[in-house]
């Protein structure tokens, strides 16, 4: 039975639940629940800190689990990213007072407050940069100005809560984060593994891309296909009318109008989309 960890509460856990449920894994209706069986899908979930989860999945207590790209790189664990899931996004930076430093590479002899210590200190090791990383629980931007250390490290959204505090980002990202499926890093191959990488995978394929099928003249193919060149090759199929033929294609969501215009203004006409709800690619 493949031994699945997932994060136990907030944003994280919610989107973790959802995408799993979509990939046909039954999921628990009451958040007290700390584990779950699914004996149909020879599958049972351990409900987790999402700070927990790279340790036990590190340790070969559990055989995968969902956590945040951050998450696994501050743990240290012995475990691998599989895939990226979509959701979860962050983005880390180091934040200090105007004029401290311009680049990471500057902060030798800095002291650097940050909830991620492993992270940071990673990232600082693999610059060959020295620096004293404090390790603080909760809203590290306060850290400057109350003489606890010179850097912040921390994840920027908009930037607000920083310049509220006197603060601005420089040099480049030290992470860009989301939700990952992670295994043990020298785990042998496992087909369960094989088989939930695949369901997640298809459910993001199908929140990327909707199906879009079109009539076409005989004439116009080469150019509608140019418009809709699908994932391999778009299905061609001819109509009653020898002149016409439908087509099919899959084509990404973010610019389904833009293409229906398109398609509208080579010739196509009877242009439907559908919603994919699972896929195997």
């Amino acid at each position: 039975m493949l031994r699945i960890a997932v994060p136990n509460k907030g944003a994280l856990a919610e989107s973790a639940s959802q995408m799993l449920r979509e990939s046909g894994y039954r999921q628990r209706s009451d958040s007290r629940e700390l584990a779950l069986a699914d004996p149909d899908n020879n599958a049972e979930f351990f409900f987790l800190r999402p700070r927990d989860i790279a340790v036990y999945v590190g340790s070969g207590t559990l055989d995968v689990g969902i956590t945040g790209r951050d998450l696994l790189f501050d743990s240290g664990a012995p475990a691998r990213e599989v895939i990226g899931l979509g959701f979860g996004a962050s983005t880390f930076r180091f934040a200090a007072r105007p004029g401290t430093a311009a680049s990471a590479s500057e902060l030798g002899g800095r002291r650097i407050a940050t909830s991620y210590e492993g992270l940071v200190r990673r990232y600082l090791l693999d610059l060959g940069v020295e620096a004293e990383v404090v390790r603080l629980d909760g809203a590290v931007e306060t850290s400057v100005n109350l003489g606890v250390a010179d850097v912040i490290a921390d994840v920027v959204e908009t930037g607000t809560t920083l310049r509220g505090a006197g603060l601005e980002v420089f040099g480049e990202p030290i992470l860009q984060s989301e939700a990952v499926l992670i295994a043990r890093a020298d785990a042998p191959q496992d087909p369960a593994i094989g088989v939930l990488s695949r369901r997640l995978q298809g459910v993001l394929v199908a929140r990327r891309y909707v199906l879009m099928d079109y009539d076409v003249r005989v004439e116009l193919v080469e150019k509608a296909c140019e418009l809709t060149p699908g994932l391999e090759s778009p299905t061609v199929s001819p109509l009653h009318d020898q002149g016409w033929v439908a087509v099919r294609a899959m084509v990404p969501r973010s610019s389904t109008n833009q293409v229906m215009d398109e398609l509208y203004d080579l010739g196509a006409r009877a242009i439907l989309v559908t919603d994919i709800h699972a896929c195997r690619l």
